[in-house]
C-alpha cells in the first residue's frame, strides 16, 4: 500500500473531523437525552475495526479503489462541514435535547435527517476502497449500519416526542441518511 494513500486518508479524517472541533459540542445540560444512543455509537466504531483487521498494508491499491477512496472522502468531508455548521448549538455526542431545541431542515438536512451519520458511512466507504476486503467491508457495513440505525431510532424518537406532527412531516419527507432510501 503505498504512502500517499495513507496520507490522503488521515488528511481526509482531519478534514471531516474538523468542523466538529471548530463548531464545538454543546457541553450544556439537556433537557432530555437518552443514553441507549452510545451502543450505536459502539456498533459504528466496531463496524470501522472490522475494516482494519488482516493484513490491509499488502494488499494492491488500484486506481479505481484510490478514486473512490478520494470521491467518499470528499462526500463526507462536504456533509459534515455543512451539517455541523447547521446543526450549530444543537452538536452533541449523545442523543439529546435542550429546553430551546428547534427542528433542523435547512442545509444537508433538507436532504437527509441524519446527514452526520451519511458523511460517516462516506467515511466508513472511503475506508473500505482503501483497506478492506469483500468480506471485511460486507461484515464492517452490517455493524455500522446496526449502530446507525440503533442511533437514528433513538434520535427520531426524542424529536417526535418534542415537535410531534411536524416532525412526522419532516420524517415522511425526508430520508434518513442515505438520499432516496426510506
Amino acid at each position: 500500500m503505498p504512502v500517499y494513500a495513507y496520507l490522503i486518508l488521515d488528511s481526509g479524517f482531519l478534514v471531516w473531523f474538523l468542523p466538529f472541533v471548530l463548531t464545538g459540542w454543546s457541553r450544556k445540560s439537556p433537557a432530555r437525552r437518552d443514553p441507549r444512543a452510545r451502543w450505536g455509537l459502539g456498533l459504528q466504531s466496531v463496524g470501522y475495526a472490522i475494516l482494519w483487521l488482516g493484513p490491509f498494508w499488502s494488499r494492491p491499491l488500484p486506481h479505481w479503489r484510490l478514486a473512490a477512496e478520494v470521491l467518499f472522502l470528499a462526500l463526507g468531508c462536504l456533509l459534515s462541514w455543512t451539517s455541523a455548521g447547521t446543526l450549530g448549538r444543537h452538536l452533541r455526542l449523545d442523543a439529546a435535547l435542550d429546553t430551546d431545541h428547534t427542528l433542523v431542515r435547512t442545509g444537508a438536512y433538507r436532504f437527509v435527517r441524519h446527514p452526520i451519520y451519511a458523511s460517516m458511512l462516506c467515511m466508513l466507504l472511503a475506508n473500505a476502497a482503501m483497506v478492506a476486503t469483500p468480506l471485511r467491508f460486507a461484515l464492517g457495513l452490517v455493524f455500522f449500519l446496526a449502530g446507525t440505525e440503533i442511533r437514528v431510532h433513538v434520535e427520531d424518537a426524542l424529536l417526535a416526542g418534542r415537535f410531534g406532527e411536524e416532525f412526522q412531516q419532516y420524517r415522511k419527507s425526508t430520508p434518513a441518511y442515505v438520499p432516496l432510501v426510506r
